[in-house]
């Protein structure tokens, strides 16, 4: 098959890498300088020198804030019959965007990130694959996916955002507070130290990319519950109530070990 995977970013490469060997992939990178370290693969820069290439599927890996405006720009020059995809973490506008260009599509969502996730051994990580899609897109994806490993779960857009405003703004939001309040020390303990290690790959991710999670509609639900059991744990501590204490960190180690 022949496919134009669409920015050479760490993502991108990884798809680049793994898509190369048994497929003729292009990369398509504005930044000559991304290009330096792609192999076994052709080079363009500009998007009309993706025209005589004819991708039969377009991965677009560009950052999430550009994801829609990268498709606008490659499809004057795309194939009637090329299959769309991305692998962004936030859907927004997405379908509505796929729907209106003609082209058949395939939304994926890669549930592991090059700041934490080891690329190379990704049998504990997951993937999802939006159900709404084409048939054969989905096909090609899944068995990708499979082949590295990784579990596969398939929602709908509407279900990936729900799961997105659980699995990401969670653990982003009570990164934030921790940065937010957290002071130099001169002799951090393990779990400290892990938690700021945590907080510098958080931190390190797209501004925009933690926006746009932030302000997924399912979002504010999530945070509110954070405020909740935030509250109700400050007054077991004003009232240094042993009794509620011992049933608090009893529910939310049932939480963990479930």
């Amino acid at each position: 098959m022949r496919i134009l995977i669409m920015g050479a970013g760490k993502m991108g490469s990884f798809f680049t890498d793994v898509l190369s060997f048994d497929h003729e992939v292009a990369v398509l990178e504005r930044d000559p300088k991304r290009l330096r370290f792609t192999y076994n693969c052709q080079r363009f820069t500009k998007p009309e020198e993706a025209k005589d290439f004819q991708p039969e599927l377009l991965i677009n890996a560009v950052t999430v804030k550009y994801t829609i405006p990268a498709f606008k720009e490659i499809l004057p020059f795309l194939p009637d019959d090329c299959i769309l995809s991305d692998i962004s973490s936030v859907k927004t506008d997405l379908k509505e965007f796929y729907e209106s260009t003609g082209h058949r599509y395939v939304s994926t969502h890669p549930m592991f990130g090059p700041t934490f996730a080891n690329l190379n051994a990704l049998s504990e990580e997951n993937a999802i694959i939006i159900n709404e899609g084409d048939y054969m897109g989905r096909i090609f994806f899944k068995d990708l996916y499979q082949r590295l490993g990784l579990h596969i779960y398939e929602y709908s857009f509407d279900e990936h955002d729900r799961t997105v405003a659980y699995s990401l703004s969670i653990p982003f939001v009570s990164t934030f507070v921790f940065a937010a309040v957290m002071k130099h020390q001169d002799a951090p303990g393990t779990t400290f130290k892990r938690h700021m290690k945590i907080a510098k790959g958080v931190l390190s991710e797209d501004d925009y990319l933690l926006q746009e999670i932030l302000f997924n509609p399912y979002t504010h639900d999530q945070v509110a519950q954070i405020r909740t059991e935030l509250k109700d744990l400050l007054d077991i501590i004003d009232h240094k109530d042993a009794d509620r204490m011992k049933a608090y960190l009893t529910r939310i180690r049932k939480n963990v070990n479930d």
